[in-house]
């Protein structure tokens, strides 16, 4: 009995094993997940700026999710890199502009480097039970990180800034931009667990499914309670705005070359408005705020350059903002925002406090001259050390220069500095018409909701801007025009959650990765003994 019964056993069980896999079985194995992989980092790319398809998010982490989940480390590291360069090679193509391709996907790699570190973790906390909790705080790790190393961060492209409309925006006001990205990164996570479980067996669904339903639904529930926290109210009733875009003589990097016509375009647009409120055709406003780089010769310097501005200042009748650049007295240069007054010209400044690195200043400067003498069009800046709050004639406004924007330190230091609005003076016409102007404008309308504060926009070439405290945009510009904007906007002092909570949100949201992570190390060192 036994001798007749092995053998049948043996049979079924080779007749149950799968066959040999073939070659065409293996490329479409390992294809189809790559290609979905980049696929997840496109859709993620097309849910930002110029275009409002912030809802794509949410699928494009359901792909990722679904892609990587119960993947070994390795490959999880592999899909994740695949989709990082799906999303940052289109979204920094404007890096590129007059620099070529090197730079630009230079910094593509690098930054999808973050998001295959991410993909390795996200791979491994997702046989962790509520995986799409501990993989959504995996993500916020690699943000919070990309945001901070190397060469002090590089935070553009954080889901929060795809996200300046929508369900999940008000979110910002409440924990930030930490929590909007989570909760996008929850909510399509959660999607992904949603489709895995009900390709399950049945008797292994319910309440899994449950689970993973909710943990989808709960951050789209959460924006929606949230929305109370938005307010456009004037606590300290209205200020009348000027936003001056001068344009500049030509695009790119030599946009500067005749930095005096920078100058007069600013002069000139300044005094057409003058013009017009003393005709009656505009209302005077109360300030005016000129971008970053409308002057970039040193009026302390030059008497010509103090003479011209001075003038603008007094013709408008109103303190002005001007962006400059000066040489302190070490003699290094500093982008400084200063306040002019008509009547007794410059006072308070405000030097900018993240550069651009690359641009403004150049990291290991020998170092990558070895690959190429283009480092030396890179600036000596040097950065300001601290927040500034310009009092015009009784409104406080805070600075906030260009790519310091996307920042969450340094808005929210000058909001805690006293900023009833804020300013984001900004110049793009390095980057000429690409998409990093609207990027950019996104950004500013997620700060906007984040600190319950309207955001100013004077940019040298467009897109200038006035924003609502809850993101919208009352008011914008074309790019290269020469034009000037007046609006009404509140004068608001109160703190939104986020303000107040800082940077705590980050710190827990980042720490759930980090256990997360953890528990899997424990996990796998109770399963082998050590």
């Amino acid at each position: 009995m036994t001798a007749t019964t092995a053998p049948t056993e043996t049979s079924e069980q080779t007749a149950s094993q799968p066959g040999p896999e073939t070659r065409a079985e293996r490329v479409r194995r390992r294809l189809v997940p790559a290609v979905a992989a980049v696929l997840s980092g496109v859709l993620l790319y097309l849910s930002f700026a110029p275009r409002e398809l912030w809802w794509l998010a949410p699928f494009a982490f359901a792909l990722c999710g679904f892609v990587l989940h119960g993947r070994r480390p390795r490959s999880g590291f592999r899909l994740g890199l695949l989709m990082g360069l799906g999303y940052f090679v289109p979204l920094l193509s404007w890096t590129g502009v007059d620099v070529g391709p090197l730079p630009w996907l230079a910094l593509a790699v690098a930054e999808a480097l973050f998001i295959g570190l991410a993909g390795l973790g996200i791979a491994s906390v997702s046989r962790l039970p509520a995986w799409p909790l501990w993989a959504s705080g995996v993500w916020l790790l690699s943000e919070a990180a990309r945001a901070r190393f190397p060469f002090e961060g590089f935070p553009w492209g954080k889901v929060a800034f795809g996200q300046p409309t929508g369900v999940f925006l008000p979110l910002a006001a409440l924990g930030g931009t930490p929590l909007l990205g989570f909760a996008v990164v929850l909510s399509g996570f959660g999607l992904a667990d949603v489709v895995r479980r009900l390709r399950a067996a049945p008797r292994a669904r319910d309440r899994a499914v449950l689970t993973a339903a909710a943990l989808t639904v709960a951050p789209v529930a959460a924006g929606a309670a949230a929305a109370p926290l938005v307010s456009t109210a004037a606590e300290h009733g209205t200020a009348t705005v000027a936003v001056i875009q001068g344009n500049v003589p030509r695009m790119g990097l030599d946009f500067n070359a005749q930095r005096r016509a920078v100058l007069d375009h600013h002069v000139r647009e300044t005094l057409r408005l003058a013009a017009e409120v003393k005709a009656g055709k505009a209302k005077q406003p109360d300030l005016v705020l000129w971008p970053e780089n409308s002057s970039d010769i040193d009026p302390f310097t030059n008497s010509d350059a103090y003479a011209e501005i001075d003038k603008a200042a007094k013709a408008i009748g109103a303190p002005v903002s001007v962006g400059a650049v000066v040489a302190a007295k070490d003699g290094k240069p500093r982008n400084r925002q200063i306040l002019w007054d008509p009547e007794t010209g410059p006072g308070a400044s405000y030097d900018k406090r993240h550069l651009q690195p690359f641009g403004e200043y150049m990291p290991y400067r020998s170092f990558f001259r070895i690959f190429s003498s283009d480092v030396d069009r890179a600036g000596v800046f040097e950065p300001g050390t601290k927040p500034v709050v310009f009092d015009m004639a009784g409104t406080e406004v805070g600075p906030v220069t260009c790519y310091e924007a996307a920042f969450d330190d340094v808005v929210r230091d000058q909001v805690n500095e006293g900023a009833q609005i804020l300013s984001v003076p900004s110049n793009n016409a390095t980057f000429e018409r690409s998409q990093m102007t609207y990027q950019q404008l996104a950004i500013d309308r997620v700060r906007a909701v984040e600190h319950g504060r309207a955001v100013m926009v004077p940019v040298t070439s467009g897109v200038s801007a006035v924003i609502r405290p809850d993101g919208t945009v009352a008011q914008r510009t074309g790019m290269f025009t020469a034009e000037s904007l007046v609006a009404d906007v509140p004068k608001r002092s109160s703190k939104t959650p986020a303000t107040k909570l800082g940077v705590w949100p980050e710190v827990f949201l980042a720490g759930l990765g980090v256990a997360g992570i953890g528990w899997v190390i424990a996990r796998r060192r109770a399963g082998t003994g050590s």
